[in-house]
């Protein structure tokens, strides 16, 4: 079982790793981490896919079934996501673009992917983890393209703040919280696990401080945009009277 599961993660990494080069090579006018930003969009869409399918239809239901055995979909899904990570990671770490947060975040998703590969169990949860977690990644990627071409600054730009901002919320604080109760207060799960699902959701809860951060930041600076508009709109008094136009 655990050399299948080798196998499988090994492939995955080759896989994104050849995809990288690809992109890189298709790219050459553009930086290294365009390339790798395309293969992380490409990431976050199959996977959000294929983990929800697993979550959402597939079964079992992670909120009543943590720790139970692995199924083979299961399995195969958190190879293909490991091996993403792992390459990653190294590319984060080479490149150092990222700062102390994200690098635990990818530790973490890497040692609790492993931990439960290795167990045979408690992927349910996992695999829902992986769901609500990456389901925002397409629309931080897409965040980051349109700044790069010069087309932040639009409608389509404020659609995916206000929508990445959401789904986090929802989703990963929301949704993520409660599987991380679920796998608490459940007797299956080993305590590593649970320790490890906690320091992913303090993780988690980093980031929202950052977004809330930066969601402040853009209302603020939308607000006195408005009013300076607002103000050079009104005609001004002259001895109590209205100034012509």
């Amino acid at each position: 079982m655990m050399l299948s599961v080798i196998f499988q993660v090994t492939c995955s990494l080759t896989a994104w790793l050849s995809l990288y080069a690809c992109f890189c090579y298709w790219n050459k006018h553009r930086t290294y981490e365009w390339s790798c930003r395309l293969v992380t969009l490409m990431h976050g869409v199959i996977v959000t896919c294929l983990s929800g399918y697993v979550a959402l239809i597939d079964g079992p239901w992670p909120l009543t079934h943590a720790g139970t055995p692995n199924t083979p979909l299961q399995v195969r899904v958190l190879c293909l996501t490991l091996g993403y990570f792992i390459f990653d990671l190294s590319w984060c770490m080479y490149f150092k673009t990222e700062g102390d947060l994200m690098l635990s975040h990818h530790t973490l998703s890497i040692c609790g992917m492993v931990l439960v590969l290795g167990l045979g169990k408690s992927a349910t949860e996992i695999n829902a983890i992986v769901f609500v977690s990456e389901i925002t990644n397409p629309l931080l990627q897409a965040r980051w393209f349109l700044r790069e071409t010069g087309r932040y600054r639009s409608f389509i730009g404020e659609v995916v703040d206000f929508s990445f901002v959401a789904l986090f919320m929802v989703l990963r604080i929301g949704v993520g919280g409660q599987i991380m109760y679920s796998v608490i207060v459940s007797s299956s799960p080993i305590w590593l696990l649970k320790a490890g699902g906690l320091a992913m959701y303090i993780v988690s809860l980093g980031f929202m401080i950052e977004i809330c951060s930066f969601a402040r930041r853009k209302v603020l600076k939308k607000y006195h945009a408005w009013r300076s508009v607002s103000g050079r709109d009104v005609p001004l008094k002259t001895n109590g009277h209205l100034t012509p136009h």
